[in-house]
């Protein structure tokens, strides 16, 4: 058998070094801003149970404000979310117990049935902020211990244009609109993936996989000249944004002289379909979330977050944002997201890039995969993300303990899958897809 013992990859040892501590996190990021829910998936009075980095939270929206305590009763254990009791607008209580937690600050406010008890006043549970923009609620999942003060949502999401134009020109394309801009709209959904976050994000905005996109129906009904890859071709390729009080992450220089298009393989007679340009640029940003302009339109831009569920499961989430400056662009915008970008893009495009991290998970799943990749140049991008990760996080997700994924094999996860409700996200409409249309 013949033995590659001298393969040349762009992910020697010296490299791995360097970004180490994306390797340890598995479970994700901490001390980040995720996005938890749509506003309307959360409606006044109701309770939602969510996972995110191992962390299970519990929102509630009680006189108009959204709440996000740690969905975990602190008597013995059980979620909240799994029968909401909510018995005035002030708290919440455990079920199981009564445990009675106050809503602004978690503590143990009172007991149903003792309310005379020594524990009362003297403990409580973690406290989440929170934060609703736009119609999307994002939560700062942190450590308990965590006594720093909380950065704004905007130093965890991309860029912004205009105010960036001149550091990163676009002539080719339109200034794409931004989820804090006023008077925008913003559509889509979120699912559960099967794979590890990191793998999803990688696939984001990895400039060697639109091979699998090639036959796509949106690609092909627009005859869109989608290339089969992108090659990096200097070190101005990739543009790393480490502000310090500003999103943190990096940018790919595509449709310049740093970037070219591969439209042809002649060895394989295999060439990119299409006669219409289609111009966009991918930029992501700490903790995980993808920005891909112009797409899949002008002045439309797609979001994307690969949020850590456990270390195996991730949530899918794909956002279309645009300025609407009436009612009737409104009408228009949510008409074109339902009958056009909805099915064949957030689920006819992207759901080639769910099977291809999914395909991806066996091979990492026991932590060699990492070891035994062979990178080559065209994921340049991939690395730069990784020691930008590593450089750029608040904090690594430890392995957490007592909740979903914390030990494998679990009789509940097989009973569940039975069910055809494998483990996600939110805590008990878990493997269903929201749409936010």
């Amino acid at each position: 058998m013949t033995k590659f013992k001298n393969a040349r990859v762009a992910n020697d040892k010296n490299t791995k070094k360097q970004y180490q501590p994306y390797m340890e996190a598995e479970w994700g990021f901490i001390n980040h801003w995720y996005p938890a829910a749509f506003s309307d998936e959360l409606p006044e009075g109701e309770v939602k149970g969510i996972q995110i980095a191992g962390i299970p939270i519990v929102l509630r929206r009680a006189k108009g404000t959204v709440h996000a305590l740690l969905d975990q009763c602190l008597h013995r254990g059980v979620r909240f979310s799994a029968k909401p009791m909510c018995l005035n607008d002030e708290t919440i209580t455990c079920w199981y117990h009564g445990f009675t937690f106050n809503l602004d600050d978690g503590e143990l406010s009172t007991i149903v049935a003792a309310p005379d008890d020594k524990l009362i006043g003297t403990t409580g549970i973690q406290k989440f902020a929170v934060e609703e923009v736009n119609g999307m609620i994002f939560v700062f999942v942190c450590e308990e211990d965590w006594d720093e003060e909380i950065p704004p949502l905007k130093n965890d999401l991309p860029i912004r244009f205009p105010e960036n134009n001149e550091k990163f020109p676009h002539p080719l394309w339109p200034d794409t609109p931004s989820i804090l801009d006023e008077g925008v709209v913003i559509r889509g959904m979120h699912r559960t993936g099967n794979a590890n976050w990191r793998l999803a994000c990688e696939n984001g905005f990895d400039a060697g996989h639109l091979l699998i996109h090639r036959d796509n129906a949106i690609v092909q009904a627009k005859e869109w000249a989608v290339p089969l890859g992108i090659k990096p071709l200097d070190d101005q390729a990739i543009a790393i944004i480490e502000d310090e009080d500003g999103p943190q992450g990096f940018l790919n220089r595509y449709f310049t002289d740093s970037y070219e298009p591969i439209l042809e393989n002649p060895i394989l007679d295999i060439k990119a379909y299409g006669q219409n340009p289609k111009y966009f640029r991918t930029s992501m940003f700490m903790p995980g979330v993808l920005m891909v302009e112009n797409w899949p339109e002008e002045h439309v831009v797609q979001y994307e977050w690969y949020i850590p569920i456990t270390d195996d499961t991730y949530e899918y989430w794909e956002v279309l944002v645009k300025k609407c400056n009436t009612e009737q662009e409104k009408k228009e915008f949510e008409y074109r997201f339902e009958n056009l970008y909805k099915p064949m893009c957030l689920e006819g495009f992207n759901d080639c890039d769910l099977m291809a991290r999914d395909a991806m998970q066996n091979f990492y799943a026991d932590g060699t995969g990492w070891d035994d990749e062979q990178l080559a140049d065209m994921d340049a991008s991939v690395i730069v993300w990784r020691k930008c990760a590593s450089n750029f996080n608040r904090g690594i997700a430890q392995p957490p303990r007592g909740v979903n994924g914390s030990k494998k094999g679990q009789s509940k996860d097989l009973a569940a899958a039975a069910l055809g409700d494998w483990p996600g996200m939110d805590a008990y409409a878990t493997g269903r897809k929201y749409d936010k249309s």
